[in-house]
């Protein structure tokens, strides 16, 4: 990754909303147009071409045409600062009321509309080692390392960040400066993953990706946000996520949307119940071993009606026949009686 030595500061001030990436349908207006941060899962899905209960009156994002939808979503949230200085962006929001929010909601819709593609889930917060997977993502990213513990052993391997950053006043050895360096290195290896298995942003279904950083949160709490250290931080993954977004966006074919979402701090704590598929023991479907529910059919609907109704039009039938045959005077209504009566008389 290069450093740039000079980068435009972003116009907009305090927590904001920065748009790295997105294809030309996808409109974006430029204005400091603030949007609420428990819209913008609203917002993720909209530029998805999902719909949403509540409409967004929200004048930054225009609509787009119908059948013309992004590949992909990346959102990425970076804790611990309001802004940072990247070097290219289509648009920039002030983010007001920065309450903590989930794409659990987008999450869902994708998995239930495109459950028989297998799209990619990606939800990952290394700092609190809290990884949720959909999809293709459990055989892609199945040795992402999720753990602290992990990614800080993968550091020291091959294709480590530290080889090509310029740390500067960062340290490879205290534990604030670490977790900022796992998390640079675990978008390095989500690239690179995605690299590897190029298919997957070839097919119909959309993928989504949530990552939430804090690296920068604890060096402000550890040396202050004067600190060397956070400074050079601030610039290293300015420039990472920048990169991150281009070869996100190269990857999809220019048909993604990679969002970065800066927060000084979030007005409320978050409460959600959490979990990491990998490290799950109690396994729901015995077929799966990733504690996946069983798939749904989509033509569950149409064979329970087909059953259902076939079942009743029978049973009319039966209680039908049955009420006829009951009643039914053998002289008059049987052609069997009748012609047997004719020949004896003829007899």
């Amino acid at each position: 990754f290069a450093i740039c030595s000079f980068c435009f500061p972003s116009g907009v001030q305090g927590d904001s909303l920065t748009i790295l990436q997105a294809p030309e349908y996808v409109s974006f207006q430029k204005g400091d147009w603030p949007i609420s941060g428990e819209k913008i899962p609203d917002m993720v899905a909209l530029t998805m071409g999902f719909s949403v209960q509540e409409d967004l009156s929200w004048p930054g994002l225009r609509a787009g045409p119908l059948f013309q939808r992004p590949r992909a979503n990346v959102l990425v949230v970076v804790r611990g600062v309001d802004s940072l200085a990247l070097p290219q962006s289509v648009a920039s929001y002030p983010l007001e009321n920065p309450v903590p929010f989930t794409l659990d909601s987008v999450a869902e819709t994708v998995h239930t509309l495109f459950a028989e593609d297998t799209p990619v889930v990606l939800q990952l917060a290394p700092s609190e080692e809290r990884l949720y997977m959909l999809g293709k993502a459990n055989a892609v990213f199945e040795d992402l390392p999720v753990t602290l513990q992990q990614i800080r052993a993968r550091l020291s391997q091959d294709g480590s960040v530290l080889t090509s950053l310029p740390l500067n006043s960062l340290s490879r050895n205290a534990e604030a400066d670490l977790l900022f360096l796992s998390e640079v290195q675990v978008l390095h290896d989500i690239t690179a993953l995605l690299q590897r298995h190029r298919h997957l942003a070839k097919d119909h279904s959309p993928d989504l990706y949530s990552l939430e950083l804090s690296g920068l949160e604890e060096l402000g709490r550890r040396y202050g946000q004067d600190s060397s250290q956070y400074q050079d931080a601030t610039a290293i993954l300015a420039n990472v996520l920048q990169k991150f977004g281009e070869d996100l966006f190269g990857l999809y074919g220019d048909s993604a949307v990679v969002e970065v979402v800066t927060v000084k701090k979030f007005e409320a704590p978050l409460t959600r119940k959490s979990r990491s598929i990998l490290e799950s023991k109690q396994i729901s479907n015995p077929g799966s071993p990733y504690n996946l529910a069983y798939k749904y059919n989509f033509e569950y609907a149409v064979i329970f009606n087909i059953v259902l109704w076939l079942m009743i039009i029978l049973a009319l039938a039966v209680i039908v026949i049955s009420y006829n045959l009951w009643n039914m005077d053998p002289g008059y209504d049987s052609i069997i009686y009748r012609m047997t009566n004719q020949k004896i008389r003829l007899d």
